[in-house]
């Protein structure tokens, strides 16, 4: 039972490809928002994953599957690859947030929070269309019970991995990953952090946009990262979740519209 004074938490997607390039002042900021609010971070990995080993920078490291999708091409042995760069990952990011007064905790989504169903199994490889196993599994549910202190002052550093009917662990993507764990804790925010400052629709930033234009933009004219992530948008807001914020400055900065892209329903 919720009590009188309970705030929904912030959730907070950490782009793999921006984690280095967020400075002290950027983790001093969120600190701050965390003195009043729960947290929920989820991180993504790429940048960690390509200084890990050169294969994963190589086009085979990435399959396409019959209707365009693109995918990073998992196996067991990639699992383990991202577990190890999520921990290395996860001690930096949970020192930075406990130095500054807010105590912090790692947990998988494989770990019981995020569950998976069948991902596809048909790719091209050498323009062929061929049956792999890959493990990656669209996002079918959130069980937020693992999510035991939501509390200001504290903070959960979810790893965007989960688990399938088959009790398989599965990658899945780390913006949606975040949009489903953004509607199933009861978030009003979700905010996107990734290395560009805002949406651009014909070269030109957008400030604010709806969640129906995002969605047109998104199937006509988006590409790679920002097209997953106008996807995420739309399911956060899909979700319950009031609105998404895209961008690459301070938290506080980003909630305020003082610079980003804010997506609502109307």
């Amino acid at each position: 039972m919720s009590r009188p004074d309970h705030r929904p938490p912030t959730v907070v997607k950490l782009g793999g490809s921006c984690l280095d390039d967020l400075d002290g002042a950027w983790w001093d900021d969120l600190a701050r928002h965390g003195q009043d609010r729960p947290l929920i971070l989820v991180h993504g990995w790429s940048k960690p994953l390509k200084r890990l080993s050169p294969r994963y920078s190589e086009p085979s490291a990435v399959l396409r599957d019959r209707y365009g999708n693109q995918s990073r091409w998992t196996t067991p042995e990639v699992i383990a690859d991202i577990k190890t760069v999520s921990a290395e990952l996860a001690e930096d990011v949970l020192g930075r947030l406990e130095r500054r007064g807010v105590a912090a905790e790692r947990l998988l989504g494989s770990d019981g929070l995020v569950s998976a169903g069948d991902g596809e199994r048909w790719w091209w490889r050498d323009k062929q269309l061929v049956e792999l196993e890959n493990l990656v599994g669209p996002i079918t549910g959130v069980d937020p019970a693992p999510l035991k202190n939501l509390e200001p002052r504290h903070a959960y550093l979810v790893t965007p991995l989960a688990r399938n009917a088959a009790g398989q662990e599965v990658n899945t993507d780390a913006d949606r990953a975040a949009a489903a764990v953004a509607g199933a804790t009861g978030a009003t925010d979700l905010v996107l952090v990734t290395d560009v400052a805002h949406l651009l629709i014909d070269g030109e930033p957008v400030r604010r946009i709806t969640e129906k234009a995002a969605a047109r933009f998104r199937d006509k004219g988006a590409t790679g990262g920002m097209r997953k992530k106008l996807r995420a948008a739309g399911e956060a807001l899909g979700h319950g979740v009031q609105r998404v914020v895209i961008g690459s400055a301070p938290v506080t900065d980003l909630l305020a519209a003082r610079t980003g892209t804010v997506i609502t329903r109307i």
